[in-house]
């Protein structure tokens, strides 16, 4: 019984806020591989970067050697409006599942975005405003990122150019809606309204898009007029940074109750969710003070880590970014237009990859149908109906917990909800239909995509 005592919802007070963000790569004994230059293949300099991104963001991307980074109050001032976030124990999921396990979610769809998006979103509109720019630009896969971002933009009076994956353009138009009405123009990418996404469409007609077309194009639309940068939702060490907010917190409110997570678990695209979730336990296990089995999930239909390899690749499909070495499947490889619009990029963050490859986490991809599933378990008895991102994590929260059934161990696992799927009622719709397929690339596709890799010694 004292196992009760335990409430539902573990709140911090606002006082408890993180004030300063955590950068695991202080800790790190192996850095993440700088970024490179795709014509001469040197490492990035910041006055190279700076050209497309904001210049403290500049900083904070190439700084390998502060473990933390105060938080400027303004954003410390926006976060009181949704954080701290909750940690749920979910009581209803277990006795459901009849496990022994003990499991959590860190909630991060508290706010209008209905994502964890705006963690970084605000910094980065932040220092944009900060720097005096007249806009940014950026991508959007399902919508969380171009929502979060438009909210931010419009919190600072900042204009906002969103290139929006084609398919989630045409399955989620009131995600598009909500980005419009907080001022942003969205585009659905590739377009005819600039030169790679001319060629992309050209190279691939009729093409439902992916994260890297859309790369692409907001970085030419940023390069070409003056007074704009680029800003980007996940994969950069700086969204990484800013997102360790989500870690802080779960690793205060554990503390709280003396509870040690035996393992963490998220959904895997570019690694924003992921990483931010993971920071604090990360820190510990680097520095030899804990040690967690931390997970990475990720779809079947995007494997970048589990089928991807180890390798420096360009960071969109037009080829214009730097080169970022991550667990990729190739730049121009364009996964099939499944639901988890938000996983749908063709690499991993470079520093979970490093982290990845040192063994440090593991990682599994799961197919769509299976998410769902679990998807609609969840809803019906933990009621709150998640993004098909967060689902990913959700899927392998369950096989876990379930493994502890049959074990009779009893394992304290946590998971992130990184958001809401209110927007994401045609994927349901096709789930319930029987209209949803589990498509998985080839061994030979994903060996085609990978000839194409650049030459990097």
């Amino acid at each position: 019984m004292a196992e009760k005592k335990i409430p539902y919802k573990i709140y911090l007070e606002e006082n408890e806020l993180p004030k300063k963000w955590y950068n695991v790569r202080a800790d790190m004994k192996n850095k993440p591989a700088p970024l490179l230059n795709p014509g001469t293949l040197e490492p990035m300099k910041a006055e190279e970067l700076e050209g497309v991104f904001c210049s403290e963001l500049v900083a904070q991307e190439l700084d390998n050697d502060n473990a933390y980074i105060d938080i400027p109050q303004e954003i410390v001032d926006f976060y009181k409006m949704y954080r701290p976030s909750p940690l749920v124990r979910a009581y209803c999921l277990e006795e459901k599942l009849g496990t022994p396990a003990k499991i959590y979610y860190k909630f991060e769809g508290n706010n209008t975005s209905g994502s964890h998006k705006l963690n970084s979103a605000i910094a980065q509109a932040y220092y944009a405003k900060k720097q005096g720019l007249k806009g940014v630009t950026t991508e959007t896969g399902a919508g969380q990122w171009g929502t979060a971002l438009s909210m931010a933009c419009s919190y600072f009076d900042l204009d906002l150019k969103v290139f929006m994956v084609k398919v989630s353009y045409e399955q989620k138009p009131f995600r598009r809606e909500v980005m419009r009405t907080y001022g942003a123009s969205v585009t659905p990418s590739p377009s005819m309204e600039t030169d790679i996404g001319k060629k992309i469409n050209a190279e691939h007609p009729g093409t439902t898009g992916s994260l890297g077309c859309a790369i692409s194009e907001a970085v030419e639309v940023a390069v070409k007029n003056p007074g704009y940068r680029y800003v980007l939702g996940s994969v950069l060490n700086q969204v990484l940074l800013h997102q360790s907010v989500i870690g802080l917190e779960t690793k205060a409110a554990l503390d709280k109750y003396n509870i040690k997570p035996d393992m963490i678990i998220g959904c895997a695209g570019g690694g924003s969710n992921l990483g931010g979730l993971i920071a604090p336990f990360m820190g510990e296990k680097l520095r030899g003070e804990a040690d967690y089995d931390i997970i990475a999930v990720e779809p079947a239909s995007c494997p970048s880590f589990t089928r991807g390899v180890y390798a420096y690749d360009f960071a969109d499909t037009g080829m214009v970014c730097p080169l970022a070495k991550m667990y990729t499947l190739g730049s121009d490889f364009i996964p099939s237009a499944n639901h988890a619009g938000g996983l749908r990029y063709h690499g991993m963050s470079p520093v979970l990859s490093q982290l990845y490859d040192d063994g440090l986490m593991r990682a599994v991809s799961v197919e769509q149908t299976k998410v769902f599933e679990a998807a609609e378990q969840f809803a019906r008895v933990e009621g709150i109906l998640p993004a098909p991102e967060s689902s990913h994590a959700i899927r392998v929260a369950i096989d876990e917990a379930l493994k502890c059934k049959e074990t009779g161990e009893e394992k304290t696992i946590v998971f992130g909800l990184t958001g809401t799927g209110y927007f994401d009622m045609v994927a349901y719709e096709k789930f319930h239909d029987g209209k949803m397929d589990d498509y998985i690339p080839t061994d030979e596709e994903l060996a085609e995509y990978r000839t194409h890799l650049p030459k990097v010694d």
